[in-house]
């Protein structure tokens, strides 16, 4: 610190460590007050790309078309699916699910019409629609039906004709749809120029009441699924196999998979700290002090997220245990140095050490701190919201949890009036760290050699990462979610919608706009074939609902289906084909189309057209069900390929093919990860290695310190790569974290090691001590970490597991890269700067 930063410094906190630590403390409370406000969001909105045109598009395609809110529950009975024990119990639990309050419908095996168990003429069709409830439906029929129909088969009952499918619809919530239409509507006038300071008002008001409400929306759908759950209970094992899949039931599974990270795995991590901190230091100072400065920092950054009103999701769901990293290792790094000073100054008094110890870590604390926040800084380039908001909360959560360690750890020390140095029993440090010296001293070029094949190794990994990420890697094998979504893709076609929309062709909408005006002009225009179909919209004019275009779309619905990782198709080819079954299996013409249409009762008419047509006829909705658990899925080059087949094999025009839904939206998020990210990881060692050529006034000692950072990020990052892990938008922090991990060992290293040079000019002597002061800390706090941190391999969540692991390969490889090849480069390229 400059001297009067120091004095002042000195005057107040040091001088007067009881004021100190109640005013923090104070604060601390204060904030931590709003931590009840504090709340998770693992919903599909949280992990989208801000500002997305597609986002705009598949909002405008679910209000035409409809997205209902639903769950499936595949049900797999111990008897054969058509027993009367099974289809009474199947009726019971639909009369049960019905019976919740927010469910408007169950769809079953029951209650879906049937046409062809035996086949039904149109007549019959318009008049009564037979079910399997009714008590003269063939089974055998109906179930030859539900494994063959158009409509019914994969999507039902599976091929094996062993598990059936419940979907539960829930009724449309206008409130949460209104919020929302509402605060993206004054987002999209933001985007197209400032607003006014009372559209920025309303603004902020329509964010807040959304936000509020999605919050209860939340809550009430983990409470519909508890409910749901107990009502699958029963049924469970003994009559069945029940496994409950859905968008809302993998949100509130996410959400009580991270609360519990959080509470049962922050505990045990809390655990492992004490204890390895009672095993290293064996002072209750030494224990007690950090862990008062990690409560602290975690407690405030609760409040400050729930007083600022940010979500925490899955991406920065692990920033407490971040910062419980970070608080003790500037903890850990006071700790060993006061150590230090105990036996370099033994005649000095209590608070001259403890003085001398703040002075001497300062200002390397005060970089590491920096260059940490500027890793983390860099994932505001992201477009991904919850990547943004975690780079900000890191970079808000380092700031403090720098304060406090300055604060609340020397003001607590300064209380202290017995001595409280620290003697290891068994010197394990000493002989890891000499081991090090070993491999800088005798095996200089065994050491270069070792890293110079780890970078290679790494390169080759990293050229092997991808951003090709399968939502069901989430989970392990043993979860409810795993199993479900793994039934569903394998039995019942599919578990990620995906929507193909095609518009007609641009010159038909020019032919028509001409005839319109020809029939305006022409008052003895035949207008005889005119509007075939008014009622509906539907008429001579519309450009798909014609029996022309029929073998053209049911050419694309089979392409479509054939695809490997295609699941179930529907669309108009399957309204085509039943309506064929109901025609006698006469071929289609422009008449039977707009006789049919009309004599359709409402249910099928809801079922059939509005979901894949529009009203006018002029555009299609192709409805698809992805295989996300297929091996062969790449989920941009299958979208790319649906795409550029559609336009050269079907003759379609590029402005009339649309893809859509959350498949394509998540595509977004993550191939906008290598421009977003992997990229600007160069710009974050050019403005690090810029920070230490002003912390160092070397740019030769820049390029040393940079190097073993380069080598932590890359081994992490090839790991993952030869592992075969995807990155994503939880994976693709690590980078940064790497980053900020390693940046803190090498300063807090070369700081020691440039002191230490000034003492004779030894270079080996200087590397001597340093490993036997700060690379004692730093050993320390990677031990500390690795052991705190490997409980959180034991969670249900993979990317809990990944970051638990790879953040202790992370300190490790730092650990061991700044003791070896750091020291190795600062004996080599030695003399010209000293």
């Amino acid at each position: 610190m400059t001297g009067k930063i120091f004095k002042l410094y000195e005057n107040t906190v040091l001088k007067h460590p009881i004021v100190s630590i109640i005013l923090i403390i104070c604060i601390i409370l204060g904030m931590g007050s709003y931590a009840r406000n504090f709340h998770l969001d693992a919903s599909a909105d949280s992990l989208l790309l801000e500002n997305d045109q597609d986002l705009k598009y598949y909002r405008s395609i679910n209000s035409q078309y409809g997205s209902g809110d639903f769950l499936v529950i595949a049900y797999t009975p111990k008897q054969a699916l058509m027993s009367t024990e099974t289809l009474t119990d199947l009726s019971r639990l639909t009369e049960e699910l019905k019976a919740l309050d927010r469910v408007d419908s169950v769809l079953s095996i029951l209650d879906v019409p049937l046409i062809d168990s035996p086949r039904v003429s149109l007549n019959q069709l318009s008049k009564n629609i037979p079910t399997l409830a009714d008590p003269e439906t063939d089974k055998e029929l109906a179930l030859k039906e539900f494994l063959t129909s158009p409509l019914y088969k994969n999507m039902l009952v599976s091929p094996d004709a062993k598990t059936t499918a419940l979907q539960i619809t829930f009724e449309p919530d206008l409130k949460h749809r209104t919020l929302l239409q509402a605060r993206n509507a004054l987002r999209e006038k933001k985007l197209a120029g400032p607003l006014s300071e009372q559209d920025q008002i309303a603004l902020d008001q329509a964010t807040q009441a959304y936000d509020a409400y999605s919050r209860v929306v939340a809550d009430r759908d983990a409470q519909d699924i508890a409910k749901i759950r107990s009502i699958m209970a029963p049924y469970r094992d003994i009559k069945a196999n029940l496994f409950l899949g859905g968008v809302s039931m993998i949100v509130a599974d996410m959400i009580d998979f991270i609360q519990s990270d959080l509470t049962s795995f922050g505990l045990g991590v809390l655990t492992f700290l004490v204890a390895m901190l009672i095993l290293i230091f064996r002072r209750k100072q030494w224990v007690i002090l950090p862990l008062i400065c990690c409560f602290s920092a975690v407690l405030f950054m609760f409040g400050f997220l729930g007083f600022a009103g940010w979500k925490v999701t899955v991406v920065s769901s692990n920033f407490t245990s971040l910062l419980l990293i970070i608080t003790l290792s500037l903890c850990v790094h006071l700790m060993v140095r006061y150590n230090e000073l105990y036996h370099e100054m033994p005649e000095a008094d209590h608070f001259t050490r403890v003085k001398e110890m703040v002075r001497s870590k300062a200002i390397p604390s005060i970089y590491t701190a920096l260059t940490t926040i500027v890793a983390f800084v860099s994932l505001l380039t992201s477009d991904i919201r919850p990547v943004i908001d975690f780079g900000w909360m890191m970079a808000i959560g380092i700031t403090f949890a720098l304060l406090l360690s300055f604060i609340i750890f020397p003001a607590g020390l300064a209380l202290c009036k017995a001595p409280v140095e620290f003697n290891p029993k068994f010197d394990i440090t000493g002989k890891i760290t000499r081991a090090c010296i070993h491999l800088v001293e005798k095996r200089s070029n065994v050491t270069l050699f070792a890293f110079a094949l780890i970078a290679i190794v790494s390169i080759f990994g990293i050229s092997r990462l991808t951003v090709e990420n399968k939502f069901i890697d989430y989970f392990k094998p043993t979860t409810e979610i795993y199993q479900g979504m793994e039934l569903i893709d394998r039995q019942l076609g599919g578990t990620t919608p995906l929507s193909i929309v095609l518009d007609a062709d641009p010159d038909f909408y020019k032919a028509q706009k001409e005839a319109d005006q020809t029939t305006e002009e022409d008052p003895f225009a035949d207008d005889f074939f005119g509007d075939s179909d008014s009622d509906s919209g539907l008429s001579g004019s519309s450009y798909w609902y014609s029996s022309y275009q029929i073998d053209t779309i049911e050419k694309i619905h089979d392409y479509l289906e054939e695809l490997p990782e295609t699941g179930k198709v529907l669309s108009m080819a399957t309204t085509f084909r039943m309506m064929e079954m109901v025609n006698d299996d006469v071929p289609l013409d422009n008449i039977s189309l707009s006789v049919i249409h009309k004599k359709l009762p409402e249910l099928i008419e809801n079922t059939l057209f509005s979901p894949y047509m529009s009203e006018d006829g002029n555009q299609l909705r192709f409805s698809m069900r992805v295989i996300d658990s297929s091996p062969t899925l790449r989920r941009d080059a299958f979208l790319k390929q649906i795409k550029t087949d559609l336009i050269e094999k079907f003759h379609l025009k590029p402005e009339q093919v649309h893809l859509t839904g959350m498949f394509v939206l998540y595509n977004n998020v993550l191939q906008s990860l290598f421009d977003s990210q992997i990229m600007t990881i160069g710009v974050v060692f050019l403005v690090i290695m810029g920070m230490f050529v002003i912390q160092f006034r070397s740019l030769r000692l820049a390029i040393i310190a940079i190097i073993p950072n380069l080598i932590s990020a890359a081994t992490v990052l090839g790991l993952m790569g030869l592992m075969n892990i995807p990155l994503d938008i939880m994976t693709i922090t690590i980078a940064a974290i790497t980053i900020g991990i390693a940046v803190d060992d090498t300063i807090h290293y070369i700081h020691r090691f440039n002191e230490e040079l000034e003492v004779d000019g030894n270079y080996i002597a200087a590397m001597h001590r340093s490993h036997d002061s700060v690379g004692r800390a730093m050993y320390y706090t990677s031990i500390i970490i690795v052991a705190g941190f490997s409980i959180l391999t034991f969670s249900n969540f993979n990317p809990t597991i990944y970051f638990g692991f790879f953040t202790g390969i992370a300190m490790l490889i730092a650990m061991v890269a700044n003791l070896t090849l750091l020291a190795l480069l600062l004996i080599i390229w030695k003399g010209k700067e000293h």
